[in-house]
């Protein structure tokens, strides 16, 4: 092998690598649930799942009622999977159900689901609220 050949082998291995790491990646969007609960009981708390078609569980998140209200993040990864490898990324991966659940001493108290397109909004590029007031609410 000649000492020019070396360099150009070397040089284009390192392109062809640093090609496989620049290419676009999807991004990760979050989903904000916020609300009320009605009569919460102490040491109330709000589980968060989300469902993908299929019924497909996904990301889920839990927190504390406090004052009587609730508020959670949740990130999504958007990239869908494909058995494929070589195919293009597609990045429109969202959740089919929201469901929130109120846990009262460990046990259910109340519990919703809710339709992902119809009841979220883009809130900004990356990020959706609910287009309405979540009210859950406690057994007396």
């Amino acid at each position: 092998m000649s000492a020019v050949s070396r360099p150009v082998i070397r040089i284009v291995a390192t392109i062809l690598a640093l090609g496989l790491f620049a290419r676009a990646q999807c991004p990760i969007d979050a989903i904000l649930v916020k609300g009320r609960v009605e009569n919460p009981k102490p040491g109330s708390r709000v589980l968060v799942r989300l469902v993908y078609p299929k019924e497909k569980p996904g990301e889920s998140g839990e927190v504390t009622v406090e004052d009587g209200s609730f508020q959670i993040p949740l990130e999504f990864v958007t990239e869908q999977s494909s058995i494929f490898s070589n195919l293009p990324r597609r990045c429109g991966r969202k959740p089919k159900t929201v469901v929130i659940t109120l846990l009262e001493n460990n046990q259910q108290s109340d519990e919703v689901s809710l339709d992902f397109a119809s009841n979220f909004k883009m809130a900004d590029a990356s990020a959706y609220t609910l287009r309405s007031e979540l009210v859950l609410h406690s057994p007396r």
